[in-house]
């Protein structure tokens, strides 16, 4: 039997069970609420910790063969890490990460239950305590990541069944896009003419590309003789062996995402004159010159890559120093999309444009925006039942 003791917190009985770790040497101990309330219950927790001090089983050390059943869910979710790191990109096992470690181990290591041990209720209750300080959609993520893990423990004879089949994920929120109109486009445009991020921001707006995509640009995405931009290669930041580093691909966020769009003379002229200025750059600095990142279009004088944490914090900066309405530098994005609809551009050929993998994104995310279409159903009603004028249909009391 486990040794433990009772604790009080925020006027109700925890259970806290003491055991040493074989696998570390180091003690753990685990809390597990008692759902009482501190008066008038104290004989009823002491038994409630006596019965799980004798029914609590000790994890067993875990060895190269692999999980065993009575580990702990939160040690299996952090071992689960491993298995899938070499099968998902990086900026993926990123978000998984943080998920885990900062969400759901802590979560579940504090409760104290194995992975054989782990039931439905337990992972309920898991999603309600976090529907208190993060939205639905967060509390998705975590399932889809709990899930997941809990999918491979069943293909590994470790539980008969998933007990997150089980459980109610609350309601997506439906997103609704910030965007710019196309004279808040103008001032944003005005008021960051010299800036470093002109061009970046200009780009972002008239193609609707991701951050990942514009950052990744290189010149060799550019056919200047027939005037083409090729968005085949990204640029991103994650959090690697817990280190925040920058991370490239030569690929994009979907197959879809792998696009060519038309290079208008506008910007091919400053495309032109920004490459001149970077071989400039080159001469004049020297070694000074960071390599690195050659052939990347979006670099400062020294040659080094713009930030891509950095881009969004100085975008927050520029919108505050000239009094601009805030959004985000993605709703740049929603911007290009938006001014689309607004001239008439189907939604079909604006999934194209933005590159999304099917018309369903691009309609659940922009169909609110989309008056023409409204307006032209109106008409075409009241083409086919008008309505009777005047006011004498009326009735009046």
């Amino acid at each position: 039997m486990v040794a433990g003791h009772l604790q009080e917190k925020n006027g109700y009985y925890y259970v806290v069970l003491t055991y040493i770790d074989e696998a570390t040497g180091k003690r753990k101990q685990p809390w597990i609420p008692t759902g009482l309330p501190i008066k008038g219950n104290k004989k009823r927790a002491e038994a409630f910790l006596m019965e799980k001090r004798r029914s609590f089983i000790v994890p067993r050390i875990r060895t190269s063969e692999g999980f065993t059943e009575d580990m702990l869910f939160a040690d299996y979710m952090e071992m689960w890490l491993n298995i899938i790191k070499g099968s998902v990109a990086e900026t993926t096992f990123s978000s998984y990460t943080m998920m885990v470690k900062k969400k759901i181990a802590p979560y579940f290591r504090r409760l104290g239950v194995s992975l054989g041990g782990l039931e439905a209720k337990h992972i309920q209750t898991f999603y309600l305590r976090e529907l208190q300080s993060v939205s639905a959609n967060s509390v998705i993520h975590e399932h889809a990541n709990i899930h997941k893990a809990l999918k491979y423990a069943v293909k590994l004879d470790l539980i008969p069944s998933n007990p997150a089949d089980k459980v109610e994920r609350p309601r997506k929120e439906r997103f609704i896009a910030d965007h710019y109109n196309a004279v808040e486009l103008e001032q944003l445009f005005e008021a960051t003419a010299n800036h470093r991020f002109s061009l970046l921001i200009q780009m972002a707006a008239f193609y609707g590309l991701r951050k990942s995509e514009l950052l990744g640009l290189k010149w060799s995405a550019f056919d200047f003789e027939n005037n083409t931009i090729t968005i085949k290669h990204i640029l991103t930041q994650a959090t690697v062996d817990g280190k925040r580093q920058i991370v490239t691909a030569d690929r994009a966020k979907t197959k879809s995402s792998l696009r060519s769009l038309p290079l208008v003379n506008s910007f091919r002229e400053k495309l032109l004159a920004l490459r001149e200025q970077q071989e400039y750059n080159k001469r004049v600095c020297g070694r000074c010159y960071d390599y690195k990142y050659e052939g990347y279009v979006f670099v400062d004088e020294l040659g080094r890559i713009f930030n891509p944490n950095g881009v969004s914090a100085e975008f927050k900066r520029i919108l505050e120093r000239n009094k601009l309405r805030h959004i985000r530098f993605h709703d740049l994005r929603h911007s290009c999309a938006s001014l689309l609809l607004a001239n008439g551009i189907p939604m079909k050929m604006i999934q194209e444009w933005l590159g999304h993998s099917d018309i369903a994104t691009t309609s659940n995310i922009y169909a609110h925006l989309d008056v023409n279409s409204k307006n032209i159903s109106a008409s075409a009603i009241e083409q086919a039942l008008p309505i009777p004028s005047g006011a004498s249909d009326v009735k009046k009391w």
